[in-house]
Parts: C-alpha cells; structure tokens; sequence
C-alpha cells in the first residue's frame, strides 16, 4: 500500500497529524490515544510496518 493511501485511510478514521519529522510524520489515534510514525516516502509500505500502524491506530 502507498503511504498517499494509508494517510487517507488514517484521516477517514479520524488520526490526526501531530507534527513534521524529518522522514517520519507523526500522528494520533483518538480511538488508542496513542502516537504512531508513518514514513514519508511515495514507495510501499512494508507489510509488518502497515500492520502495525493500523494497529497502533485501532483500525485493524
């Protein structure tokens, strides 16, 4: 999955964007209250990474 998709995914489920990394963007879950990197590159994300972002934002 492309990071332009996942960033839609996360927005849809209410994540909000928290702060600019240098190549990591931060975001929030309000389902988990937790706080979770997403890369910012136009390449794939990784299947393990993917898993546990959506986990971390309590969509999966």
């Amino acid at each position: 999955m492309k990071t332009s998709e996942l960033l839609k995914i996360l927005k849809k489920n209410g994540c909000t964007l928290l702060r600019h990394g240098s190549r990591h963007d931060i975001w929030s879950s309000p389902i988990t209250g937790k706080q979770f990197a997403v890369p910012r590159h136009k390449d794939d994300v990784k299947p393990g990474l993917l898993k546990g972002i959506l986990k971390d934002a309590g969509i999966e």
